[in-house]
């Protein structure tokens, strides 16, 4: 089935999409079972083949406990409407608004990240690229502690963990990513996102905290977590997000299922979505090839893995993946850290939901 490009996401049957309903309904069936294992407290999936919304689908609750071992007095139902902290799926966006600059000739992706903040050259960054944030390649280090009360200074000041090259997936990549757009267009990133991605694009629910009808996340304490906030709703989860001000290149977004559902269609149909273009074929070839997204990963794309799928994973228990070669696409929103977060993460679930869509295509 060829992608259709300019089409708006519609409800549809497995017959109209191309896709066999007894492979959907036990990725229904999966994602049901996984507040009772313990998998989540609550979790929206979205899946579907090229305009047509197949699956959306809630189950168990958006918010369980009022704190660590004591249930919510009045617990609130996961909707398929519901925003989950996007933790991670946020650099996506801030992926995508890059590579806009860069079609509108504000960025060159192979440009040092230090001739836009001359800050950041300082030991021995210099040579650092724009394309190296985005790849993950740039040699700085997962993670600073901005939640102990440093600013971008401590970024400025930090030397490289390793020369530019190999990859390390860094938080930080993002947090210099966020400070080239913002100094390049003269907007914060809350703005551009809002301006040239989720507003034109019809996104309404997707949007930086606080939102306040969001699925909670955890009940943060230290020596678990980075920070003393307790149970958290509608604020964002990642400690260094929040010390940055809540709105963050590695993470701070919140969104509903069907939102995502349309960020895939609009780069399955080649940047384009019900008649808006947000980028060129060209730019969606970049994204999807590895600047920002990842590609081709089985431990949480599955039998989805193999053929240039492409997506990302977000701490809190939210995921997306697409696949250009069957032109379809999940979106898994979880709170996995209500009320705690676990100290050896699983994704199978997402694996076995993507395998299940990757089962369904009929031809």
């Amino acid at each position: 089935m060829p992608p259709v490009a300019t089409a708006r996401l519609t409800p549809g049957t497995a017959e109209q999409a191309g896709l066999d309903p007894r492979e959907l309904d036990a990725l229904v069936r999966g994602v049901d079972a996984l507040p009772g294992a313990g998998w989540c407290s609550g979790a929206v999936v979205a899946a579907g083949r090229g305009p047509w919304l197949v699956v959306e689908h809630a189950t168990g609750l958006a918010v369980r406990w009022a704190a660590a071992g004591r249930p919510a007095a009045e617990p609130v139902p996961a909707r398929t409407g519901t925003p989950f902290d996007l933790a991670s799926l946020s650099k996506l966006f801030t992926a995508l608004v890059a590579v806009q600059q860069h079609e509108r000739g504000v960025l060159r992706l192979d440009a040092e990240v230090a001739s836009y903040v001359p800050e950041f050259a300082a030991n021995g960054k210099s040579g650092v690229t724009v394309r190296q944030l985005l790849t993950h390649t740039s040699g700085l280090r997962p993670e600073l502690p901005f939640h102990d009360g440093h600013g971008l200074e401590l970024l400025w000041a930090d030397p490289l963990a390793h020369p530019p090259g190999r990859h390390c997936y860094s938080d930080l990549n993002f947090v210099a990513l966020q400070q080239v757009l913002e100094r390049r267009t003269g907007r914060t990133l809350d703005v551009l996102v809002a301006e040239d991605v989720t507003g034109p694009l019809g996104m309404a629910g997707t949007r930086y905290g606080p939102v306040p009808e969001a699925a909670a996340t955890e009940d943060q304490r230290r020596p678990r977590a980075k920070a003393d906030r307790g149970m958290l709703r509608g604020a964002v989860h990642d400690e260094n997000a929040h010390a940055l001000g809540g709105v963050a290149g590695h993470a701070g977004l919140f969104a509903p299922a069907r939102d995502l559902a349309v960020l895939c269609r609009a780069l399955l149909g080649g940047g384009r979505y019900d008649g808006t273009r947000v980028l060129t074929p060209a730019s969606v070839d970049l994204l999807l090839g590895g600047l920002g997204f990842a590609v081709d990963q089985p431990w949480f794309m599955g039998e989805l893995a193999g053929r240039g799928a492409a997506g990302h994973t977000g701490f809190t228990g939210t995921s997306l993946v697409l696949d250009r070669a069957t032109d379809t696409f999940l979106v898994l929103l979880a709170n996995t850290v209500h009320p705690l977060r676990r100290d050896r993460p699983d994704s199978a679930p997402r694996a076995e939901a993507a395998t299940r869509l990757a089962r369904a295509v009929l031809a």
